[in-house]
């Protein structure tokens, strides 16, 4: 199989779809489902990784803001992983940064071992964190009324997402369930 890294097409917005889906399944982002592909703006290019019948086999989309890029996706589809497709796309994203004349390629990422792994392989440090925290009724049902502190009137949470400072760790992961310490890594191009 000859893997191709070429720039994203609209022709391959339901392969990236399924590729991202199915890539975060078994991740702390397996609710994090799209029904569209988000557009990249400005400066910011979108690559995927396909083989020679043009299936996607990874993506990543990349952001640009003034000196900086941002991993904004990346995915390989579970059948393709441990190939090199992540480490091609990030060479060309890296390649293709460089060519734009920023100094600093980043990526926010939460508490996956193997995931925390690459990126310390593909040459990144961690520069800050944070806490993501979820609350839902059906993990715990008054989670979301923890969470929020009081309720609009006719309103009932359901479910709320939040941010915390890691100085809140261990009182929110006494509260709630599901906490990820979200990491960001960045690289110097």
């Amino acid at each position: 199989m000859t893997r191709i890294i070429r720039d994203y097409t609209a022709a391959d917005e339901a392969s990236w779809l399924r590729c991202r889906v199915f890539s975060f399944l078994n991740t702390p982002y397996f609710d994090d489902v799209l029904q569209t592909k988000p557009e990249i703006p400005g400066l910011g290019f979108e690559l995927v990784a396909t083989d020679d019948s043009g299936a996607v086999l990874g993506v990543m989309d990349v952001t640009v803001d003034d000196d900086l890029a941002t991993i904004d996706t990346i995915a390989v589809h579970p059948d393709h992983q441990h190939q090199g497709h992540g480490r091609a796309l990030l060479a060309e994203a890296q390649a293709r940064a460089r060519a734009l004349g920023l100094t600093t390629l980043d990526a926010w990422t939460r508490d996956l071992p193997d995931t925390l792994r690459w990126y310390r392989a593909m040459g990144f440090s961690e520069s800050s964190h944070y806490l993501h925290v979820y609350a839902s009724y059906y993990t715990e049902p008054g989670e979301p009324d923890r969470a929020i502190g009081s309720r609009r009137p006719g309103l009932k949470p359901m479910a709320v997402f939040l941010h915390a400072s890691l100085d809140e760790e261990q009182q929110l992961r006494d509260e709630f369930k599901r906490i990820h310490v979200c990491r960001r890594f960045t690289q110097p191009l």
